[in-house]
């Protein structure tokens, strides 16, 4: 299989994304390949207020903008981190945040552009802690008009 020149790389920092991560780097041909980072954030983040034990507005305020700053401050780590990898291998890299459900995010970047080649990262196996987010769902798999490469979850 040749070397793609237009990849959309879905990852979001965990262990399966950063599998991902690696081997979209190394499948892209350098100066020659476009990677772009599709980073989204659920929406299940919008209904955190903390509503169920925050008992005042300006408590919840307080505590929507912490949760907001916070998760601002991982995605410009989670960016910054495949930027150094993508800029290190010579590719052109640009990124995307949503907000939204991650299938559904998906199925939009891939309608918005045409990619040679999808990376996203397999689901977190059981027993491991984290979100377990749904990507590659059925009516997504049906519905992509492009080759997706699930990079296997990386094992101890």
């Amino acid at each position: 299989m040749n070397a793609p020149n237009s990849v959309l790389l879905a990852s979001h920092g965990t262990e399966g994304a950063m599998a991902a991560e690696q081997m979209a780097i190394k499948m892209c041909n350098a100066q020659d390949t476009g990677l772009h980072h599709l980073i989204v954030v659920p929406t299940l983040w919008q209904g955190m207020t903390g509503d169920d034990w925050l008992n005042n507005g300006s408590t919840r305020n307080t505590f929507r903008r912490y949760l907001e700053s916070t998760l601002e401050k991982e995605v410009e780590e989670h960016i910054a981190r495949v930027k150094q990898l993508a800029d290190g291998s010579g590719l052109s890299y640009t990124n995307e945040i949503v907000i939204g459900e991650p299938d559904e995010c998906l199925l939009k970047a891939t309608e918005k552009h045409k990619y040679e080649l999808v990376v996203v990262g397999s689901p977190r196996p059981k027993g491991k802690s984290g979100l377990r987010s749904r990507m590659m769902t059925q009516p997504v798999s049906r519905a992509l008009q492009t080759s997706v490469l699930m990079v296997p979850y990386p094992h101890d």
